[in-house]
């Protein structure tokens, strides 16, 4: 494809093959060798394949040793060199560099890179009204941009992508060529000639406005209070003032959302300053790459309303994440926007235009659109700030899905875990590695719960892999056993059930490195709502002991409450606040407690007279114990 011609040299010449295995494709990885090569006159190739980046490089053998060791240290920003093998290969006599074609087969260590942020670069050309890029939503280049959402199979060409449907213009096959251009094998690469374009549809799908000026309409629309559905990176978000108590309490009303607190975009850092506080480390991470909700400290007082976030101290910012984002705030009437996950009550985020306007049906008014598919939904990452700089990831998921996470060991087959019932995650544990998927959430809903089939049939099909075991929760009425039976069924695999507790203890002791070995013991205290025990009642306050050999036993437990009313205690927690006080012989306390100002006092009493029935399950959940606490001091 690209080649540059070099002068013979003098010398032992020699030939090195690196394989390269990781985050190397649609990085700019290939242009980067590329610079380094032909810098140091050297010849050879570089191309993209199954197994990640393949580079061959011949030359006086000080020079090849100089590539060598300078190659790992001028990697691109983005990307992740998981493992480099090196090995000698006999000479050709090449003249030139190259970037060949890209080689086509089963993958075995290829990954594409988690979706990026705009880059620095991007945003100084659409400020520019010389560029031809100036104010375009959908600017990209080799350091950001959608990759995992866009991105069908593998080797990650444009050809596998959703950015197959749009030829390019001459002026963007020029740079997708040039090895010495930034958008050198850029595959999302596109402008105002040859890439997606916008639309702004009405509540029933009419159009309303297209191109920029569906932008300036939206921006409009956003500044009259109206909430916006608005096709971000993997899917939609929902867009509204933040500054203003009127729309926030639409929007809570329109997704039955009364208390959960939204997520605000900010226009810049400044803006952020002054809403949370936030250190240097955190500033780092919100304009970096990955660009994920952080939590953070609110100031007081606090120049939004209590709506955004009722009742909590900490507040959700994000920065634009897309070109399209830094559209929005091209505006003097607003700096913060609502900027929350584009579903309805527990479903999965939207991701096609079609899908939003119907799921999003009573809740949006307006619907900001363009025609690249999200091939996969990818929700926000959310991360907490602590005390000190370090960070907690809260939910993994843009930005840093699909990176693998490393194991301990080798998984001896590719296993797929399927989590429990709140918060799900898809995992896929293949070799030495692990790969979680994208946020999945709460099973409540039937869309949730294909959402979650969807993602691990994903990961499979991502990773070229088929689970030959399958890891569901011990608990038998979860959905996510019931998809695993499936699952396992389907492969004529074999299905594996865990307690809920014992895999979180046993998570937490191999993330710090601190799993026993065959003849050492390690002692867990986990606390938790609710997880279903070998002896059929909820667990979720247990001190366990897990021994090297895979044996594990219940040590101690708090104390169990019956749960009066079933399910229905988990949801009106002054039934567990009624049973707790009368198991400790103290129900007559009901009646002066502030719960008896909201609950009328004959519900109360016969709730604490079923308590000493057996007709009830039994739960030992240390958050069972602090609802019944937030009963007893009137918080709920």
């Amino acid at each position: 494809m690209d080649g540059t011609e070099h002068a013979g040299e003098e010398g032992v010449a020699s030939r090195r093959r690196l394989v390269c295995r990781g985050a190397v494709q649609g990085v700019g990885f290939r242009p980067s060798v590329h610079r380094l090569a032909t810098g140091l006159k050297l010849a050879g190739w570089v191309r993209n394949g199954p197994e990640g980046a393949v580079v061959e490089v011949e030359g006086p053998q000080g020079r090849v040793m100089e590539f060598l060791e300078r190659f790992p240290r001028e990697l691109p920003p983005l990307a992740r060199l998981e493992s480099l093998a090196v090995a000698e290969v006999p000479l050709e006599g090449a003249r030139s560099f190259l970037v060949e074609e890209s080689e086509i087969g089963p993958r075995s260590g290829a990954l594409v890179p988690p979706d990026a942020a705009v880059c620095a670069d991007c945003r100084r050309e659409m400020e520019d009204p010389s560029d031809r890029r100036h104010r375009y939503p959908f600017t990209t280049c080799t350091s950001c941009g959608p990759r995992f959402s866009l991105c069908t199979s593998f080797p990650y060409d444009r050809e596998r992508t959703s950015m197959r449907c749009f030829p390019l213009c001459a002026d963007c096959a020029g740079e997708y060529r040039d090895a010495g251009d930034r958008r050198f094998h850029a595959e999302p690469v596109c402008c105002p000639a040859c890439g997606p374009h916008l639309d702004l549809l009405g509540a029933g799908g009419a159009a309303v406005a297209s191109g920029r000026e569906a932008i300036g309409a939206a921006r409009a629309a956003l500044a009259r209070g109206a909430i916006v559905a608005v096709k971000g990176l993997g899917g939609f978000h929902l867009a509204c003032r933040a500054d203003l108590p009127a729309p926030l309490t639409l929007l809570r009303e329109r997704k039955r959302r009364p208390t959960k607190p939204f997520a605000v975009m900010v226009r810049d850092l400044d803006t952020a300053r002054r809403l949370v506080t936030l250190s240097s480390e955190d500033e780092r991470l919100l304009g970096s790459p990955r660009a994920p909700v952080l939590l953070a400290p609110r100031v007081r007082p606090s120049p939004l309303p209590e709506e955004v976030a009722p009742g909590i101290e900490d507040l959700g910012v994000m920065l634009p994440t897309s070109p399209l984002h830094v559209e929005l705030f091209r505006t003097e009437a607003y700096d913060v926007l609502v900027m929350t996950s584009g579903n309805a009550g527990d479903e999965p985020i939207c991701r096609g235009n079609r899908e939003a306007i119907d799921r999003l049906a009573g809740i949006a008014d307006l619907f900001l659109v363009h025609d690249r598919d999200v091939v996969r939904r990818v929700d926000d990452s959310v991360v907490r700030a602590l005390p000190g700089g370090s960070t907690v990831m809260v939910r993994r998921s843009r930005g840093w899905v699909p990176e693998p996470v490393p194991l301990a060991g080798e998984s001896p087959v590719p296993v797929l875990a399927l989590g429990g019932h709140l918060q799900v995650t898809a995992c896929l544990a293949c070799g030495e590695q692990a790969f979680p998927s994208q946020h999945v959430g709460d099973l409540d809903t039937e869309p949730a719960r294909a959402f979650l089939v969807e993602a691990a049939l994903g990961l499979e099909e991502f990773l070229e892999t088929r689970a030959r075991a399958v890891v569901v929760d011990l608990h038998p009425d979860y959905p996510s056993s019931w998809i695993g039976e499936d699952f396992a069924a389907r492969r004529g695999a074999p299905l594996l059930r865990i307690q809920h507790h014992l895999a979180h203890a046993a998570s937490v002791l191999a993330e710090h490195g601190a799993f026993p070995s065959r003849g050492e013991r390690a002692a867990a205290i986990v606390l938790d709502g609710t997880g279903w025990g070998p002896d059929l009642t909820a667990w979720g306050g247990e001190w366990l002991l897990l021994e090297g050999d895979l044996a594990w036993r219940r040590q101690a437990h708090l104390a169990e409450i019956p749960l009066v009313g079933g399910e229905r205690a988990v949801r009106e927690p002054w039934r567990v606040l009624a049973a707790a006080l009368a198991r400790e012989g103290s129900a007559d306390l009901l009646a002066r407690l502030p719960v008896a100002d909201s609950i009328p006092r004959e519900r109360l009493e016969e709730a604490a007279l079923l308590a000493a029935g057996s007709a009830w399950p039994l739960a030992a959940g240390a958050g069972r114990l602090f609802e019944a606490a937030g009963a007893l001091l009137g918080l709920t």
